[in-house]
């Protein structure tokens, strides 16, 4: 080929590359290495419209949500975004979802129309189920159920079925290693067995805050990873909190037999105002320290080396939460959009 077109057909190749890295750069921007994700609870009379929100997400560089029900609006807002999404079934539609054809019924209806634009990830069936729930035994039948009909649609590459648990099903949590499924909690045996078996991570709601304030002897520092950590009785050294409560829901698995289970933290926070140690400082401190922390490659002593896949909790203040006053204060946003706290979400 003569030089000249050689260096014509490299100025167009050239061109097309460029022109491809502009169409693609916003969805590299949103996904990339990035693991911090964020809540959106809807719990409050006074919160954006769902497209809004969807917008706030994109303009922050939030490229992964956590809903807590389907919603139309918002899965249509969704559409196109890139934006990772896990959906959530309310506890109470647990016993009904014991029937396959609802199973299929509620996937057909709330994921399927969306599947091509919408990038479903995880959908926890139940949210923090524990013994005494009265939907503790439609809790692994729905699982399994959701799972097929996701199978049944040709999605189970796109999007893992499983449960979001709080901390407290594991007994001994110190020192971390010790940790193991409470003897009154053993309904979640069977989940996890079904889960290995399927591929899913656990999905993990790890507070520090709740944690501190129920135990005054743990340091605030060590709550908010500003310490210099602590060396637990099997000699490892914690530099958080945080760290230890996830190492001991890794410590029950291998327990559990699942060694190799991955945990994705689906709730973290800290509120603002309403309860102990409940202050602005005090939650933008947590909040930056805990998104350096998991989209770093640090890990935990159980799990190092590799980011640890977190959602904050939430994007909202959400004035309607029932429970305690902290309940309404756990937003990075306030209502009218505006940033609490100056975070870099990634």
């Amino acid at each position: 080929m003569h030089f000249s077109n050689i260096y014509k057909t490299g100025k167009a190749l050239m061109a097309s590359i460029l022109l491809l890295l502009v169409v693609l750069m916003p969805a590299l921007q949103i996904t990339g290495a990035q693991s911090v994700g964020v809540c959106y609870g809807r719990n409050g009379n006074n919160l954006p419209a769902e497209g809004e929100v969807v917008d706030l997400y994109k303009s922050n560089g939030i490229g992964r949500m956590r809903i807590y029900e389907p919603n139309e609006a918002t899965l249509q807002a969704l559409r196109g975004s890139n934006i990772e999404l896990t959906v959530t079934i309310l506890n109470s539609e647990l016993p009904a979802l014991n029937d396959a054809a609802a199973a299929t019924a509620w996937v057909q209806k709330n994921v399927q129309p969306y599947s091509a634009d919408v990038r479903f990830k995880y959908i926890a069936v139940g949210n923090e189920i524990h013994h005494y729930s009265a939907e503790v035994g439609s809790l692994l039948p729905a699982i399994q159920n959701i799972h097929s009909a996701i199978v049944a649609a040709n999605l189970q590459g796109q999007i893992k079925v499983s449960t979001a648990i709080d901390t407290t099903l594991v007994a001994n949590p110190f020192p971390p290693s010790d940790g193991v499924y409470d003897a009154a909690n053993q309904f979640i045996q069977p989940v996890i067995d079904f889960l290995v078996s399927s591929g899913a991570p656990l999905l993990v709601n790890v507070y520090p805050y709740f944690s501190y304030t129920d135990n005054p002897s743990i340091d605030l520092a060590y709550a908010l990873f500003t310490s210099q950590g602590v060396v637990v009785p099997d000699g490892t050294r914690y530099p958080s909190l945080f760290d230890a409560l996830l190492d001991a829901q890794y410590a029950a698995l291998e327990k559990a037999g699942a060694p190799n289970m991955e945990i994705v933290v689906s709730e973290s926070g800290w509120p603002s105002e309403g309860g102990d140690q409940a202050t602005p400082q005090n939650a933008a401190t947590f909040y930056q320290n805990l998104i350096n922390h998991v989209t770093s490659t640090t890990g935990t002593p159980k799990r190092p080396g590799k980011a640890i896949e977190t959602y904050l909790f939430a994007m909202f203040d959400e004035n309607l939460k029932d429970g305690k006053p902290v309940e309404k204060h756990f937003g990075v946003f306030s209502p009218n959009k505006q940033p609490k706290y100056q975070l870099t979400f990634g």
